[in-house]
């Protein structure tokens, strides 16, 4: 009779602590599967490309500011002499006219404090890297076109120069910073497929 009484009672035991650990489980496991997925899409979550943040000589990460801060179309710098061959690189790849500025293109971007990626990337959405473009005009950002007419340069280099400058003083400065902000300026009718293709192109050179 006790031997009974004693194995009913840990029968018992034995079944209220199968279900505290259950109810444990299935209350844990839950919380802690939620946490993990919240933590897996807050790193995955990507930031716009930025473009404006001063780049120096030796390597730091650019911004092209223009107005705002992308994907600003952020672009990493590394050495000098990286970049220009990166540059070079992207430019030969597309059989560019602009291949031999490779190195002014990045002197300028040091120079006026911006992506130099950028300039690349807004030929390549453009003119397809100047290769198509009004002839004797050296304009391949569409930069500067109206109802009269596109805006003409003397040469790649003058082109190239007046588009950095540009860039920096009437976009980055006053706070068009990423493709996107920038792409509200400098092209307010496109769809959206503006900033994609520039952000793609400079995606293309990192």
């Amino acid at each position: 009779m006790i031997t009974d009484l004693n194995s009913d009672n840990e029968s018992s035991f034995s079944f209220w602590k199968n279900l505290f650990f259950i109810i444990v489980f299935f209350t844990i496991t839950p919380i802690t599967l939620g946490i993990s997925l919240f933590s897996i899409f807050s790193l995955n979550k990507e930031e716009p490309i930025k473009l404006g943040t001063v780049t120096t000589n030796s390597g730091v990460r650019v911004y092209a500011s223009l107005p705002k801060e992308f994907p600003t179309v952020l672009g990493v710098a590394t050495a000098s002499d990286a970049r220009i061959e990166l540059v070079r690189q992207y430019l030969e790849r597309y059989n560019s006219p602009l291949v031999n500025y490779s190195s002014f293109i990045v002197e300028k971007a040091d120079e006026y404090g911006i992506d130099f990626k950028l300039i690349p990337a807004i030929a390549q959405q453009e003119s397809n890297l100047c290769k198509i473009i009004p002839p004797g005009t050296f304009n391949c950002w569409g930069w500067g076109i109206h109802s009269k007419g596109t805006l003409g340069f003397n040469s790649f280099e003058n082109g190239i120069e007046t588009v950095t400058a540009g860039l920096k003083k009437e976009y980055i400065d006053k706070g068009y910073v990423t493709p996107e902000e920038i792409m509200s300026k400098y092209t307010p009718l496109s769809n959206g497929s503006w900033a994609e293709g520039v952000n793609q192109f400079i995606e293309g050179m990192e």
